[in-house]
């Protein structure tokens, strides 16, 4: 049995790469490249997802804050509150570029685009 579809809320961090991210309406929107987990606090930070190319080509990597992503049994997938154009129309980066991690102003303005807190904000 997968571990997203099994009695635990805790999954390993390869069974998430490659896990589809799909809109409210259950279309398929891309899927999970990776995650990023703050070293010091242990708590996931953001999924980046890949959306558009063809087979790795072309294809763009956008960090979703992980609080936007809600797990979807039915599915077998991630769902997230945004459209596509909203997508093409976010942070995004290439696949060899930084986009800016560790830059307060940077994960910021993710966080606001996205309408939700940042992941530091409830760090005890």
């Amino acid at each position: 049995m997968d571990d997203q579809q099994s009695n635990t809320s805790l999954v390993a961090g390869s069974k998430v790469s490659g896990t589809s991210v799909y809109n409210p309406s259950g279309q398929s929107i891309g899927s999970i490249w990776d995650i990023m987990i703050d070293k010091r606090s242990g708590k996931v930070a953001y999924a980046i997802m890949s959306f558009g190319g063809f087979m790795g080509i072309g294809e763009d990597y956008h960090p979703l804050p992980w609080s936007t992503l809600k797990y979807n049994t039915t599915l077998g997938g991630y769902v997230v509150d945004v459209s596509i154009e909203q997508l093409k129309n976010g942070p995004s980066y290439a696949r060899d570029m930084d986009p800016g991690w560790g830059d307060p102003a940077y994960e910021t303005k993710l966080h606001d685009f996205y309408g939700v807190g940042p992941y530091w904000g409830s760090m005890a």
